[in-house]
């Protein structure tokens, strides 16, 4: 026996230590006797008084026999130790993280309980295995948790996913509340409400992008990712409807689109999205024009569409010149510069774009026919000023129809053409008629001809055969070309393959921009375009066309016409000499 005790004055001034682990895990799920029989005992521990259980079961107004039990529930609990049943001894433990979890699992505890949630469950045509059952009752015997919060819980579920119904997703919800401290009734039902908020939210957001699906857990990131950024929810809806297809993604690509821009609220992104598709629009459009296939049109919008739209021209006038441009070979950057000169000109308004487009076409038209008579001339605003030139000396087509004629076999044909049209103009010749049978200029090529007759060198003789070439080719490719255009012309003529045309161009546009902004969407698309092109394929038999007659023949399937093959070396087509 020790040789010294506390007083009963002095322990009445003391504390009893109550571990935090034993009021976050084990008193939420004991009852009220439970308690108190454990909170009295623990304290008689720190006292040197003769008090036994019969005595605390007296004090606390317990029957002894429950006094037993729940020391019995203590000890599957791992908090006490029964060291004698008669009299009662307890021995009390540590509480551990690591250990106290309840052993077995009390069914009558939990028999209110598993009704409700049988009748959550039949309600939803669902039914939980055994297993599934007792790891929701060790949940609620392991976490602090309601046992009508997790009933809240458990019908959310149901309501929300359906037939994809899981017990361990209801445990994932159930530990995630847990984890924020929300363990009440009330708690969870405000939280649940919020829930049920946003998923209001991105059920209209799917409608928008014709998402066929209920809301996953893992979508909710997308929406707390937009509200920490600031934007307004109808923002998000305003750019879901411009999208119309896609997913969460695209939507926030776009989403992201409008925030490096600094465009958060609903009215700002309508405005923006409306511009945005306008630009769209013409990119595509104009892309077409080009022949270029526009995968994400943001760029061409940013780089080139906008700074043309900032100078004034219309999107009809822009439509037009990259019609134009084509025709020259032109892409994107070539009509940049086109434009830049137009603009350096002072050529902006509708009006004024049309006058020159008519101009340079004639111009065009002229240098395709010196083409025929010449040899090869490239396509280029330069050759096409040339010919201005020499319009503006009031020279007729077929004056310098003409000149061409002349010119053919000249190394440069162009260059020829000029001073020979430079000549007739210094000497007032205007009508094919009026020229000298020897000019200065003509004297001069026939001097020069026969010189390089008798004392060709090899080059020279080269450069000859090389001219010769180049021209055969070019009548060559010149033919099919105009035999592909006249019957362009003709199949353009027929109503339903101008329908059939138009809507394959449009299908062609939507599959572009579906590919990049709703690839859900791209497969339906290809299937109309495929019967859009076999609806173009029935208006052309009935014209006794085919789509091979609208594209260039060439005589030469391996290098198209043109001389050459791809890899660069000279084709066997040419024919020899005799």
């Amino acid at each position: 026996m020790s040789f010294s005790a506390y007083s009963k004055e002095f322990t009445e001034n003391m504390y009893t230590t109550v571990e935090n682990q034993f009021i976050t895990k084990y008193l939420p799920q004991a009852d009220g006797d439970a308690v108190r029989a454990y909170l009295y005992g623990l304290y008689l521990c720190g006292c040197k008084d003769d008090f036994d259980a019969r005595a605390m079961a007296k004090l606390l107004k317990i029957p002894y026999e429950r006094i037993r039990e729940i020391f019995g529930f203590w000890e599957e609990c791992d908090l006490v130790r029964i060291l004698s049943q008669d009299p009662l001894f307890v021995e009390y433990l540590p509480v551990s993280s690591t250990a106290g979890k309840p052993k077995p699992v009390r069914a009558e505890k939990y028999s209110q309980f598993n009704r409700e949630l049988l009748k959550q469950l039949q309600k939803a045509g669902k039914d939980f295995k055994p297993y599934e059952h007792q790891r929701i009752l060790e949940f609620l015997e392991n976490y602090p948790m309601e046992q009508q919060a997790f009933l809240l819980i458990s019908e959310y579920c149901m309501k929300k996913d359906g037939d994809k119904l899981s017990s361990q997703h209801i445990l994932n919800k159930a530990k995630k509340l847990c984890a924020e401290h929300k363990y009440t009734y009330e708690q969870v039902e405000q939280e649940l409400a919020d829930f049920n908020e946003n998923e209001r939210a991105l059920s209209r957001i799917y409608s928008l992008l014709g998402v066929y699906k209920k809301p996953q857990e893992s979508d909710y990131a997308y929406l707390e990712k937009w509200q920490e950024a600031g934007m307004d929810q109808g923002a998000v809806f305003a750019c879901a409807s411009a999208l119309k297809k896609g997913s969460l993604s695209t939507l926030d690509a776009l989403v992201g689109e409008l925030l490096e821009k600094g465009i958060t609220g609903e009215k700002q992104a309508k405005e923006y999205l409306t511009l945005r598709e306008k630009k769209a629009e013409l990119v595509f459009a104009i892309g077409r024009k080009l022949g270029i296939r526009i995968q994400n049109p943001r760029a061409y919008i940013e780089e080139y569409a906008e700074k043309w739209l900032e100078r004034g021209y219309e999107a009809e006038s822009l439509i037009k010149i990259a019609s134009f441009c084509f025709k020259l070979g032109y892409d994107f950057q070539g009509m940049d510069g086109f434009l830049g000169s137009l603009y350096e000109s002072g050529i902006v308004d509708e009006e004024g774009v049309a006058a020159y487009l008519t101009n340079r076409e004639k111009q065009l038209k002229l240098l395709q026919s010196l083409q025929s008579v010449c040899g090869v001339i490239k396509k280029t605003t330069s050759a096409l000023d040339m010919i201005a030139a020499w319009k503006s000396w009031e020279f007729s087509d077929r004056m310098i129809l003409e000149a061409a004629k002349r010119s053919a076999g000249a190394s440069a044909p162009l260059s020829y053409m000029n001073k020979l049209l430079s000549e007739w103009k210094r000497t007032n010749v205007k009508e094919i008629s009026e020229i000298p049978e020897r000019t200065a200029l003509a004297q001069g090529q026939a001097r020069n001809t026969q010189r390089r007759t008798d004392f060709k060198s090899e080059a020279e003789i080269a450069a000859d055969l090389r001219g010769e070439r180049e021209h055969y080719y070019a009548v060559l490719r010149q033919k099919a070309q105009e035999r592909a255009e006249s019957n362009r012309r003709i199949a353009e003529s027929d109503k339903a393959f101008s329908q059939s045309d138009s809507l394959i161009k449009r299908k062609e546009i939507e599959l572009a921009r579906a590919e990049v902004f709703s690839p859900a969407a791209a497969e339906a698309l290809r299937k109309e375009l495929t019967v859009a092109k076999e609806q173009r394929r029935a208006a052309l038999k009935k014209l006794s066309l085919s789509e091979a007659d609208l594209t260039p023949e060439y005589q030469c399937s391996k290098c198209s016409d043109t001389g050459f093959l791809p890899d660069g070396r000279a084709c066997d087509c040419y024919p020899a000499k005799q």
